[in-house]
């Protein structure tokens, strides 16, 4: 029993050894220096990276911040070994293999660091090194890894509420990456042409660069494309740039809503007529409700976008009206027949008007035809008159 459970021990520690996570196995107990920094980061090939970065020392009473200082950063391996020549830079040597600068403060504890030049070669992970004699010390278990690209990163938009309604303020914001807070993006956008951008640190020490608009929203807004983009400068006075696009999606209440009559032409009492009501609105409309006006106020008369009805008079038919409603709010129409094109009507004033005009120039004609025949016969009779004397007097 005893001998069953040894190997089971020994097995445990065999597998302890080589199936921990990489951090951990990479991780030794008697490490005595931790940092504090991004364990992942990107970079575009052509600018920089700013690397904030700070470090504490275990036990505390072997660093001594009146004492010189030196940091280290070496790539792939974190075991600090000459012949490997892993070490990419030495704040305590002039010349360096990679174009690194600590901007931090080492006494300080502060081991920010600025990697210019960047191109994709540069992809590797690194460890940082602290020599403060006669304290040496690798981070080993804070590794950083860092992936250079040549192609910029697409900007979010980011909107503050998730519910879009009309009448509704929202703050609108597009921002970008900034790994390189020296040459930052310039960030444009098509909601306000005019915007100027801002850079700001993070709570982890990185930088995003942000355009931030707030608008009030209205039906307009509903389809409404956001186009933001992000051109980063980088070495040699060219520029990368990406965009990225939002569609905003409004809600609002019924809009547009009208009613029309069919069929169009002229209007005679006795036939049906469909009375039609439209609207737009999002959600869409939940129900359309026809009303009637008349002496003891609105009249309900019908539930349905289309109501058809016999045709007395266009004075009775314009007494109708729609009421489009949806989850936002309703909205009512216009009289039917004011949104109605090509529909004659027939009205009593015209009606009686032209029939006194037809009748007084009929009453004209016969006036005239009744004068003419009278002159034609007093002609006759003077002519016959005088035929007579002429014979009496041969």
């Amino acid at each position: 029993m005893a001998a069953l459970c040894v190997n089971l021990l020994t097995v445990n520690m065999f597998l302890s050894v080589f199936f921990l996570p990489g951090d951990l196995a990479e991780c030794p107990d008697e490490s005595k220096l931790f940092i504090t920094a991004p364990k992942k980061m990107e970079a575009l090939s052509g600018s920089c990276l700013h690397i904030p970065c700070n470090f504490r020392s275990e036990p505390e009473a072997e660093f001594d911040s009146t004492r010189p200082t030196f940091g280290v950063w070496m790539k792939t391996d974190s075991e600090f070994v000459n012949i490997k020549n892993n070490a990419v830079f030495n704040s305590s040597e002039r010349v360096n293999k990679y174009p690194m600068n600590i901007t931090g403060n080492l006494s300080q504890k502060n081991c920010s660091t600025l990697f210019s030049n960047l191109t994709t070669s540069h992809t590797d992970t690194y460890f940082f090194r602290v020599i403060n004699s006669p304290y040496r010390a690798t981070a080993s278990c804070d590794p950083l890894q860092i992936t250079v690209k040549d192609s910029p990163w697409s900007p979010s938009i980011h909107i503050s509420a998730g519910d879009l309604k009309e009448k509704q303020s929202v703050s609108i914001t597009c921002s970008a990456l900034t790994p390189c807070p020296h040459s930052p993006p310039q960030l444009t956008w098509n909601l306000h042409p005019d915007s100027h951008s801002e850079t700001e640190e993070n709570k982890d020490g990185t930088f995003t660069t942000k355009l931030q608009q707030t608008i009030t929203l209205s039906h307009t807004h509903d389809g409404y494309n956001i186009s933001c983009s992000a051109t980063y400068p980088v070495n040699g006075g060219r520029n990368k740039t990406a965009e990225t696009q939002q569609t905003l999606s409004v809600s609002y209440a019924p809009r547009d809503t009208s009613a029309s009559i069919s069929p169009s032409g002229l209007l005679s009492a006795g036939i049906w007529v469909n009375l039609t009501c439209s609207s737009r609105a999002k959600p869409p409309i939940s129900s359309f409700t026809w009303f009637k006006n008349t002496k003891d106020g609105p009249k309900k008369v019908h539930e349905g976008h289309m109501y058809s009805l016999e045709m007395t008079n266009m004075a009775d038919i314009e007494l109708h009206y729609c009421v489009a409603t949806n989850a936002l709010g309703d909205q009512t129409s216009s009289w039917a027949h004011l949104n109605v094109s090509g529909v004659r009507t027939v009205n009593v004033y015209m009606t009686v008007k032209i029939t006194g005009i037809l009748m007084l120039c009929s009453a004209v004609v016969i006036f005239e035809c009744w004068f003419r025949s009278r002159f034609s016969n007093k002609a006759e009779e003077t002519d016959d008159v005088n035929r007579v004397i002429e014979i009496q007097a041969s």
